[in-house]
């Protein structure tokens, strides 16, 4: 997982290369106006000698400007390394004239040769520590673009110890090239002093450094930080990764209960798209205990085309409906789920389904199907569901049939005798109402007779 994009320190480093050539331009030009107005003087001091340049350096350096911003970078590099002379130059405007040189470099994406020019001049002794700093801070991000990231931190502790009050940026990038050489652990306090600086110039604590510092404790597996980063996200930049990140804390620190309010919220603000996080969604309902919401969510997914319509995936609906004691909606997922199997389970789970709603007849044809296709995990339940729907058909002698092959189950024989038992007290009950009806038919009939024998 990577926080941020290297190539965004490019732009960041052009920025800074430029804030360094028209710092030094400027100050250039200053100084040649005032050599402009002394021509005929002479100056008396070294200092002042050595932090100005000449006009002739100037212009020159002007001129190259112009080239630069038409984009002819060759003629630029040209005119500045023929002006570029040691012997000739004072060390400032050496160092003005290389920290140009670089620039150029750096526009014509020759960052190597930027470096190493970037380099030559901060081996200047008398180099103007305001310059030494800047130009430091550009070396680092150079490196770190070249991916010498060992020599890019070096360098950046050395800028570390120029600069008496770093602003956020420096402790990130620092963090970033930490990040580069899989010092994950190492990355934690460099962001956190970004962050209290940040706070402590009552500025903005960025997105991205929150990013920073939660690879860090994920790396580190410090799940408790990775979670409450992904709080402090959400409640600032809400996106759809961080509720799944926070999800993710969520499972590994083993709360999950928690872990459904994290889905759920970012289902409710619409920022579930895979098929998965929806069957995710509908298995965190289910063990949450609201199983209608599982349903009407997998339903409308399927019905939509997002979720496949698979065997799983119906199995799942229809589990979800029948724990919603809603059996008339599971039976069409349980007929589409059995119709992709080849065991008898979901038939059996089908039978039952028609079993709670009266529909005998299918809960019938059903759990025979079960038992026919077999690779059922309890059989004998397979039996019994059929016996029970045979019952309620009136159809005794099958439904004994299917609740004495039940019994052969140790586990069911008791219910099995039981059902015998009924189907017999009924049978016998049902027998004895025949023969009620066939004795007060008989007597209806002889009392009728008698009446007809004495009217005649």
């Amino acid at each position: 997982m990577t926080f941020f994009d290297m190539n965004r320190d490019r732009g960041i480093t052009l920025k800074l290369c430029l804030a360094v050539v028209v710092g030094v331009l400027a100050f250039g030009q200053a100084s040649a106006q005032k050599a402009n107005r002394a021509d005929a003087e002479t100056d008396t001091t070294k200092t002042k000698q050595a932090q100005a340049v000449s006009k002739e350096v100037y212009e020159r350096i002007t001129k190259a400007q112009e080239m630069v911003d038409e984009k002819d970078y060759q003629g630029a590099l040209r005119l500045l390394n023929n002006l570029y002379n040691p012997d000739k130059l004072t060390e400032y405007e050496q160092a003005n004239v290389l920290n140009y040189i670089g620039f150029v470099y750096y526009n014509m994406d020759d960052v190597t040769n930027s470096v190493r020019t970037y380099e030559r001049m901060l081996a200047i002794p008398s180099l103007e520590p305001q310059m030494a700093k800047q130009t430091t801070y550009t070396l680092v991000q150079l490196l770190t673009m070249e991916e010498q990231y060992a020599k890019a931190l070096s360098t950046l502790e050395r800028w570390f110890v120029l600069e008496t009050n770093p602003a956020p940026e420096p402790y990130i990038l620092k963090a970033q090239i930490l990040y580069n050489l899989n010092r994950f652990g190492d990355m934690v306090a460099p962001i956190e002093t970004a962050m209290d600086v940040a706070r402590a110039r009552g500025n903005p604590v960025k997105e991205d450094w929150y990013g920073l510092l939660n690879y860090a404790y994920f790396s580190l597996e410090n799940y408790a930080k990775v979670r409450d980063i992904q709080i402090v996200l959400l409640q600032n930049w809400p996106k759809a990764r961080y509720w799944k990140s926070l999800a993710g804390a969520y499972t590994e620190l083993g709360e999950d209960e928690k872990l459904i309010y994290a889905y759920d919220a970012a289902h409710t603000q619409g920022m579930l798209e895979k098929d998965t996080e929806f069957v995710t969604m509908a298995q965190l309902y289910l063990q949450a205990e609201v199983p209608y919401k599982a349903a009407t969510l997998l339903q409308e997914k399927m019905d939509a085309g997002v979720v496949e319509k698979s065997e799983k995936h119906y199995r799942l609906l229809s589990q979800a409906w029948m724990l919603s004691q809603e059996d008339n909606k599971a039976i069409p997922a349980l007929k589409a789920a059995a119709a992709l199997t080849t065991d008898g389970e979901l038939d059996l789970r089908l039978a039952n389904a028609f079993l709670n709603i009266g529909e005998y007849g299918d809960c019938v044809t059903s759990a025979n199907t079960a038992i026919r296709k077999g690779g059922l995990k309890s059989p004998d339940n397979a039996q019994i569901s059929l016996g029970m729907c045979l019952y309620n058909l009136r159809r005794y002698g099958d439904a004994r049939s299917a609740f004495v092959a039940a019994g052969k189950s140790p586990r069911s024989k008791r219910t099995s005798e039981q059902w015998v038992r009924v189907i017999n007290a009924e049978v016998e009950r049902n027998r004895q109402i025949d023969l009620a009806e066939k004795a007060a038919r008989k007597k209806r009939e002889e009392l009728e007779a008698k009446r007809r024998a004495a009217s005649v």
